[in-house]
């Protein structure tokens, strides 16, 4: 087997992370006919090599970018202000060369090159998204899967992804189709009434971009949620907050709920443990708490690396004193995986002092994550302490709120319940 080909072994274990039913004859297709499970191909090999020039021949034109021989290039979005104090003209290496706007990388792209994602191609000073419709996974998960705990709980959420992401995490338990290439399984073209058609036919009132980064098909994106939202459905977004302002200013007009992780509290965690900057994340946090989106927090606490009660202390004052008491914020436990298989699971107790540091900064809704039966699964009313959701794993086992307030003494309890 060339190595680059999943073997069966990880198959069935990214098919077990996604939730995907796997029998016999492989992965069971849903009534919609979409049920679909990311397989890596030879990269590299004259099969991908053809498949490439086809994906770039059929690729629409991406969005949020600039080049020097576009019709109105954005002069300023490359340079500084202090190139423009003189008279003298910029000359250009080579003016098909294109900077993408889309994310916090910045990315500068030759002709024939892409960016750090794998997914936005220059085309002859064209930039190029290589992934519209065209989806690496697809599955219906409960809400709480992603998580969303103060998001209509209890809700299926018809779920999809295509490959590629703007980070590097050396944790990512997604990795096999967050750092792969487009051409490595481009799939079957899905239009984007027929994601709409397949939540519909689950009686899925969600429908969640997750799994990869969901930045980097945004085109797609934005078109699925505007027909979702004229028949009626929600639509949330899991994602690690690295894309720019103006992107992000369009997501949170077409989105409902939005969940960012915020990998850690340190600019030299994320150079080094995700090749990406600390201050872009922040700065999309603090976006998305003033546009109104549902905003909830994910910290996935790593030992060694992201835990030191220092980080997390300064973590959760960040958030509280940004953001607000309000946001959930959830600690959640690692799993050895991708290039860090070396490293412990994290310690119960860790994500236990998390959540109190959390509790102790004035957060409200601080969680403990991926502990099933912990006590830090449950939602409290932060006025009586009652508990108003608990939950078991991924099930609601009682919900006590009524109308956005407590069932028993009638606080507000922040969230979209409805």
């Amino acid at each position: 087997m060339h190595p680059a080909v999943m073997s069966r072994r990880r198959f069935l274990d990214l098919a077990a992370r996604l939730g995907l039913g796997i029998g016999a004859a492989g992965i069971v297709l849903d009534p919609a006919g979409l049920g679909r499970l990311f397989t890596a191909a030879a990269n590299g090999n004259a099969l991908a090599s053809g498949v490439l020039d086809e994906l770039i021949r059929t690729a629409p034109i991406a969005r949020y970018w600039t080049s020097a021989g576009s019709a109105d290039p954005d002069c300023r979005a490359c340079h500084p202000a202090p190139c423009f104090d003189t008279d003298a003209a910029h000359e250009h290496e080579d003016p098909r060369t294109v900077r993408c706007l889309l994310c916090a990388q910045d990315c500068v792209i030759p002709p024939g090159g892409r960016g750090r994602c794998n997914t936005r191609y220059n085309h002859g000073g064209e930039l190029r998204t290589l992934v519209y419709g065209r989806p690496a996974a697809i599955h219906t998960d409960p809400i709480e899967k992603k998580p969303f705990y103060h998001f209509l709980p209890g809700s299926q959420a018809f779920s999809l992804a295509t490959v590629g992401c703007a980070l590097h995490c050396l944790f990512c338990q997604n990795w096999e189709i967050s750092q792969a290439r487009p051409e490595d399984n481009p799939g079957d073209f899905v239009e984007p009434a027929r994601m709409v058609q397949g939540a519909v036919s689950r009686s899925a009132p969600v429908i969640a971009f997750t799994y990869n980064e969901p930045t980097v098909f945004i085109e797609y994106l934005v078109d699925i949620a505007d027909l979702a939202r004229a028949q009626g459905l929600r639509t949330a977004m899991i994602s690690c907050g690295f894309m720019n302002e103006a992107p992000l200013r369009e997501l949170c007009g077409c989105l409902d709920a939005l969940k960012i992780d915020l990998k850690g509290f340190s600019p030299d965690f994320y150079r080094k443990v995700c090749s990406a900057d600390l201050d872009p994340v922040l700065r999309s946090i603090r976006q998305a708490a003033r546009c109104g989106v549902h905003l909830e927090l994910v910290n996935l606490v790593v030992p060694t690396l992201n835990d030191s009660p220092a980080m997390l202390d300064q973590l959760c004052r960040w958030v509280a004193g940004e953001v607000g008491p309000d946001v959930p914020v959830h600690f959640t436990r690692f799993h050895p995986d991708y290039k860090l298989q070396h490293l412990p699971p994290t310690p119960v107790g860790t994500l236990e002092q998390a959540r109190e540091a959390a509790l102790a900064a004035g957060l409200h809704h601080p969680y403990v994550g991926n502990v099933p039966g912990h006590e830090g699964n449950h939602t409290y009313c932060p006025a009586c302490g009652k508990t108003v959701i608990r939950r078991r794993g991924f099930l609601i086992e009682t919900n006590h709120v009524r109308d956005g307030t407590c069932g028993f003494c009638g606080t507000p309890i922040a969230g979209v319940w409805s």
